[in-house]
């Protein structure tokens, strides 16, 4: 079986529960797999690279692409509040499809995951409902991105709302399956895809913000139009993945769409080949 149809058997989970509408974007995807127990898993390929990362509360994969074998390694991620903002997981999806296509794309020095979903029960737990708000949280009714050891308390807040961080942090295992992967292979900045704020944020926990942020950040922003953001002052987050990534030192920016609904797939090509350019001309971290 070619690793393209294993990878489109893989997705089928995702694009089903994102709907009938969302059928079209994919086309052709009919069951939901049923959750099954963990086990590390990998397709060997010589180029992408397939890998079962961890599994969510409700057991659903939490899956990794990987382009490429450069010194240079950057990731990408999306859904961490899952159905919420369910175009996040799909311009991730776009991205892997758009890579399998077009492998003369990733320079020669990097190496590129991508992440798709990292809620996969907040997808499926929204299937085909007008009200995606639910979706955000996973099945222990955590909000994902105040999981992380970042200036973590056990409640935290989103807009208005109170919301759980877990019972400590990366009590949950869709946290846990990032904080893993990120131990593992080190790599050189993370982006986390989210809706819709229009913007591009940089991370920062304890100690600021890193400059090699603020690069990424702005290089980011200027070539997609999403304006660039050095902290976000609407309310307090606490426990934020991109907080826990900037207090180990790894550059990461959050990138919000505009809105929940479309991929604003031009804008976010332009802004992943800007940091294609940056990192295709820096040294290797040390």
């Amino acid at each position: 079986m070619s690793f393209s149809l294993n990878k489109r058997l893989i997705a089928i989970g995702i694009v089903v529960a994102l709907g009938v509408g969302l059928l079209v974007f994919f086309g052709g995807h009919r069951n939901v797999p049923e959750p099954a127990p963990f086990a590390p898993t990998e397709t060997k390929s010589p180029d992408p690279q397939y890998k079962v990362i961890g599994l969510s509360v409700e057991g659903r994969k939490i899956e990794s692409y990987t382009y490429g074998n450069g010194e240079i390694n950057l990731a990408f991620v999306g859904g961490i509040h899952g159905g919420y903002e369910q175009n996040s997981v799909l311009l991730a999806y776009k991205f892997i499809d758009y890579f399998e296509a077009n492998p003369e794309m990733i320079p020669q020095n990097l190496t590129v995951t991508i992440i798709p979903s990292a809620n996969p029960d907040g997808v499926y737990k929204v299937a085909g409902e007008e009200d995606t708000v639910p979706g955000r949280f996973n099945a222990h009714a955590v909000d994902l991105n105040r999981n992380f050891d970042c200036k973590w308390k056990p409640e935290s807040t989103w807009r208005g709302n109170i919301v759980s961080a877990g019972s400590e942090p990366f009590s949950e295992p869709e946290a846990m399956a990032i904080r893993n992967f990120v131990l593992e292979n080190n790599p050189n900045a993370v982006v986390f895809w989210h809706s819709q704020s229009n913007a591009v944020y940089a991370s920062e926990c304890e100690d600021g913000i890193l400059p090699e942020t603020l690069d990424i950040m702005s290089a980011y922003s200027k070539a997609s139009g999403y304006p660039a953001v050095e902290s976000f002052d609407s309310y307090e987050i606490t426990g934020d993945a991109e907080g826990w990534l900037a207090s180990i030192n790894i550059p990461a920016i959050t990138v919000e769409l505009q809105t929940h609904e479309a991929v604003e797939w031009e804008r976010n090509l332009a802004g992943v080949n800007a940091l294609f350019e940056y990192y295709s001309f820096v040294w290797i971290k040390d």
